[in-house]
């Protein structure tokens, strides 16, 4: 069965400064797979997580999730 990690993803927590993501890489194999991430905004800004640090739900949502209005800090 592939691994098919979802496109979209929402960091709970500013990660340089943005919080929206989209899956540009892909690897890895078992506990060591991972995904490169690029920001919405500027996507020269990429992150790259461990498959296991985005399923924590404490830290990353999938999808594009609505930031709240009080969070003034980037998108």
């Amino acid at each position: 069965m592939p691994w098919k990690p979802a496109k979209a993803w929402t960091s709970l927590t500013p990660r340089a400064g943005r919080r929206h993501f989209r899956v540009v890489l892909q690897g890895g194999h078992g506990a060591e797979r991972w995904v490169e991430l690029a920001s919405l905004l500027e996507p020269q800004v990429r992150l790259r997580e461990s498959w296991k640090q985005l399923q924590d739900k404490a830290q990353w949502q999938s999808g594009w999730q609505p930031i709240p209005p009080d969070d003034s800090e980037g998108i």
